[in-house]
């Protein structure tokens, strides 16, 4: 898989189809990966978050998730396109149309209580035949509320295990539970579970190709979203500035003496 690193990140230069065909490879190989994703959120976690940098520098993959790091990979010169960005909501029905094609199970941890089996019926509608297993969000990662967890997700045994908790609880519950976790792909899919559940309103589909879903997502939930959207970026103005300077520098012809 070829990556790119700019911000203080790497990376996957992954279509959508290529990241199904990652997971697909992964369970017929019978290998446990997990994969990850970059946002303007998540670059602003890898710098702050020491639990969160580790997960994004142990996973096997990380895709692109948001137009607005593809957006900058082009002012900054790095070999990006919107081809490259695949975002839960739009991946999961084909991912669970593959899954069912294959008789894959899928089990799904996160979501307030009956917000997982409403998405599950909605993603069984969609992919029929779909093997989908949940479990809320709504427990005690650190008692025996966790070990219930992890004892219903070893009963299912699922080829794909995601985890919808939002960034960086689910990663941190990933780290600290992977050896415990009898799956093939680990995909840490945040709220993606309560837009198919229609929890949350889902952003309208071209915002997303504009760039503009934060927007969208900023006004459906400004209590919970206005810290990642209105101040994180100015973090980012920074890291976006001495990226820049960087690789101007790197650009600039030397003039032999």
């Amino acid at each position: 898989m070829e990556s790119v690193r700019f911000l203080g990140v790497t990376v996957h230069r992954l279509t959508t189809d290529q990241l199904t065909q990652c997971v697909v490879r992964a369970v017929e190989d019978g290998r446990k990966i997990v994969v990850g994703n970059h946002n303007l959120h998540s670059v602003y976690l890898y710098h702050h978050n020491p639990r969160f940098r580790a997960f994004c520098d142990a996973a096997d993959i990380i895709h692109v998730d948001g137009m607005s790091l593809v957006m900058l990979a082009k002012i900054l010169g790095v070999p990006l396109s919107g081809a490259h960005r695949t975002t839960y909501v739009d991946w999961v029905f084909p991912l669970m149309r593959e899954a069912a094609r294959r008789h894959y199970r899928v089990f799904h941890v996160g979501g307030r209580p009956g917000v997982g089996e409403k998405a599950a019926a909605v993603l069984r509608e969609a992919a029929p035949g779909l093997d989908i297993h949940t479990h809320h969000g709504y427990f005690d990662v650190t008692g025996p509320d966790n070990d219930a967890v992890l004892d219903a997700i070893a009963r299912c045994r699922p080829h794909i295990l995601m985890v919808g908790m939002g960034m960086p609880r689910q990663e941190s519950w990933i780290m600290d539970n992977f050896h415990a976790l009898d799956t093939h792909v680990i995909l840490n899919s945040g709220a993606c579970f309560d837009f198919v559940a229609g929890v949350v309103p889902m952003p309208p589909r071209w915002l997303g190709r504009v760039g503009l879903e934060w927007l969208y997502r900023l006004m459906s939930e400004p209590k919970r979203l206005w810290k990642r959207y209105l101040v994180e970026p100015f973090y980012l103005t920074g890291l976006v500035a001495a990226e820049f300077a960087t690789r101007r520098i790197l650009r600039r012809p030397r003039h032999r003496g």
